[in-house]
C-alpha cells in the first residue's frame, strides 16, 4: 500500500503542474458539465464539529446523520481503495473518509485524479475514526471547481509578506489567522454599530465626493466630474456633513465611512481607510471620553470575550479607566528638561527642538512648537490607553474654545500603543468664530500648507441656523483592529491594501 502526500506536488515545477491541471480540466469538460452549480450544501464544517464533537460512536451510529458539505481540498492521503481528505469551508476544516467500496470504483478513480485546491461537494455521514477524530464517511463526492494553480506548500504557507497582501485570496485560503483577523474586524464593526444604535444614534450615509476638501487637515485626492465639468475631492472626513445633520435635528448620528488621504504609506497609514464618526447634541468632549471607554469595553467583551488582550508584547485591559493628560503635561512628563513655565517659552521650545534636531519654521507659534514636540517625541511613548486633552486652538479649527482658556480647545485624542486611535472635541457652533478660523486656514493654505482647510460657505450658513451644543468623535477602525488582532501593520487588517504596481 502506497501513500501519496502533498509533498509530491513539489517534485515538478509550478508551470508543469498548471499544464497538468489544465489537461485534467479539458478531460473533465469532455466527460461531463464542468463547473456545475447545482450542489446545495446544508451545513458547515464547524457546525458539524460543534454539534457532534462530544457524541460517542454509539450515538453517531444510531443517528446516521447525513450532511451535504462543500469545500476546498486542503490535504489528502491516498491509500489504495481508501483515502482521507480535509475539506475547508468558511468555518474551518473537517476530515472526510472516501472509500471505493462506498462511492464505487469509477467515482473513486476519478476522485484520485483531483488535486489539492479543488473544490468539491460531498454527501456523507458523521462518524469518528479509530483515533477519535470526528469525520465524514463519504457516500458521494463531486468535483465543483477545478483549481488550475497549485496552493503553496502547506507547511510553509505564504512566506513573502508582499505576496500575502497582493494575493489576499491566497492568504485567506492558507492562513487560519488571516481569516480570524478579518472575522474580528467584521465583528468589531458590528459591535460599534449595535452599541451606538442601542443608545439611540441613527446611522447615515454622506457623500464621498466633495466640492470642498474639508473636515480634517489632510491632502486630498482630486478627481473630475465630466458631465458637470468640475473638480471634486475624495472624502477626507464626513465631519461637516454629519454636523449639518445635527443642525437639521438628527441629534445623535453616526457613519461608518471610507476616507481617502493623499499622504504617505506606512505600517500605520493607508491612503484609503475606515473610520466611524458619531455626533451627539447636548454633550461635550468629556462625555465622549466616557462613551469611548464604554464602547471599547463593549468591543473587547463582545468580540474577544474578555477585557484584556496582548498587542506586540504589551498587555492591555479595557476594563480599567483610561489615563487623561493635557498635551503640555504629557510633554513635561516625557521631557524632564521642560517645566510648566518653560513649556510656554518659545526660546526654550526652540532650543529643545534644535537639540532633538526636529525641524520647525521661524514663524511657528508656541502652540505649533508644542505640537511638533508632542507628535514627534511623545505620541510613541503613550502605550497605555491615554486621552490627551487641551490642544491649541490654532491647530483645531473645528473645535470649541475652552471657556477658561480660549487659547486651547475642548478636545482629546486617544492614544494606545503609541498611536492615535480616536479624535474628538466639543464642536465649534459659533458661526462667526468658525468663519474667522476658516479664514486663518485659508491664509495657511496660501502660505503653502496643503493640508489646511478651505472656506466652506454652506457650512457657515448651516451654523447660522443653529447647531446645538454638540460633541463628536472619529475612531480609526483599522488601527483599532490592529490592536485587537495583534497585527503589526495596517496592511494586515485591510483586505486589499494599496501596493505599488509590480515591475
Amino acid at each position: 500500500m502506497t501513500e501519496q502526500t502533498d509533498e509530491t506536488h513539489n517534485i515538478v515545477s509550478e508551470n508543469e503542474q498548471i499544464a497538468e491541471r489544465k489537461n485534467k480540466l479539458r478531460q473533465w469538460r469532455v466527460e461531463e458539465q464542468a463547473y456545475p452549480n447545482d450542489f446545495k450544501r446544508d451545513t458547515l464544517a464547524q457546525t458539524i464539529l460543534a454539534q457532534w464533537q462530544d457524541a460517542t460512536e454509539e450515538i453517531l451510529e444510531k443517528a446516521h446523520h447525513t450532511v451535504h458539505l462543500a469545500g476546498r481540498i486542503m490535504t489528502r492521503r491516498l491509500m489504495g481503495k481508501a483515502s482521507f481528505v480535509h475539506l475547508q469551508d468558511m468555518s474551518g476544516k473537517i476530515q472526510c473518509y472516501v472509500t471505493q467500496n462506498i462511492i464505487g470504483e469509477e467515482a473513486y478513480q476519478a476522485f484520485k485524479k483531483w488535486d489539492i485546491g479543488d473544490i468539491v461537494g460531498v454527501v456523507g455521514e458523521v462518524f469518528k475514526t479509530k483515533t477519535g477524530e470526528l469525520s465524514l464517511r463519504v457516500n458521494s463526492i463531486r468535483l465543483l471547481t477545478k483549481s488550475l494553480r497549485p496552493l503553496p506548500d502547506k507547511f510553509h504557507g505564504l512566506q513573502e509578506v508582499e505576496t500575502r497582501y497582493r494575493q489576499r485570496y491566497l492568504d485567506l485560503i492558507m492562513s487560519e489567522n488571516t481569516r480570524r483577523v478579518f472575522a474580528i474586524r467584521s465583528q468589531t464593526i458590528s459591535v460599534m454599530r449595535d452599541f451606538l444604535c442601542e443608545k439611540g444614534f441613527l446611522e447615515v450615509e454622506t457623500p464621498m465626493m466633495h466640492v470642498l476638501a474639508g473636515g480634517a487637515a489632510a491632502k486630498p485626492f482630486v478627481t473630475h466630474h465630466n458631465a458637470l465639468d468640475m473638480q471634486l475631492y475624495l472624502r477626507i472626513a464626513p465631519e461637516l456633513y454629519l454636523k449639518r445633520l445635527v443642525v437639521g435635528g438628527i441629534e445623535k448620528v453616526f457613519e461608518i465611512n471610507r476616507n481617502f488621504r493623499n499622504e504617505g504609506i506606512s505600517v500605520r497609514h493607508n491612503p484609503e481607510f475606515t473610520m466611524i464618526e458619531f455626533y451627539q447634541a447636548y454633550a461635550d468632549y468629556k462625555d465622549m471620553m466616557d462613551l469611548t471607554e464604554e464602547l471599547f469595553q463593549a468591543i473587547a467583551k463582545r468580540v474577544l470575550g474578555q477585557p484584556g488582550f496582548d498587542y506586540q508584547g504589551h498587555h492591555f485591559d479595557f476594563s480599567k479607566p483610561f489615563a487623561r493628560l493635557t498635551m503640555t503635561d504629557a510633554i513635561i512628563k516625557y521631557h524632564t528638561t521642560l517645566s510648566a513655565q518653560t513649556i510656554q517659552d518659545i526660546t526654550a521650545l526652540r532650543q529643545t527642538l534644535d537639540t532633538l534636531k526636529l525641524p520647525y519654521k521661524d514663524s511657528d507659534s508656541v502652540s505649533k512648537l508644542q505640537l511638533i514636540l508632542f507628535e514627534e517625541t511623545v505620541e510613541e511613548k503613550l502605550i497605555d490607553p491615554t486621552f490627551i486633552t487641551a490642544y491649541p486652538a490654532e491647530v483645531s479649527p473645528l473645535a470649541r474654545r475652552n471657556t477658561a482658556d480660549p487659547s486651547i480647545v475642548d478636545r482629546f485624542e486617544l492614544f494606545i500603543a503609541g498611536r492615535e486611535i480616536a479624535n474628538a472635541f466639543s464642536e465649534l457652533n459659533d458661526p462667526e468664530d468658525q468663519a474667522a478660523r476658516f479664514h486663518l486656514q485659508m491664509q495657511e493654505k496660501a502660505g503653502g500648507d496643503e493640508e489646511a482647510m478651505p472656506y466652506d460657505e454652506d457650512y457657515i450658513t448651516a451654523l447660522e441656523y443653529g447647531l446645538p451644543p454638540t460633541a463628536g468623535e472619529g475612531i480609526g477602525i483599522d488601527r483599532l483592529v490592529m490592536l485587537l488582532t495583534d497585527s503589526p501593520s495596517i496592511r494586515d487588517v485591510i483586505l486589499f491594501p494599496h501596493m505599488r504596481p509590480k515591475g
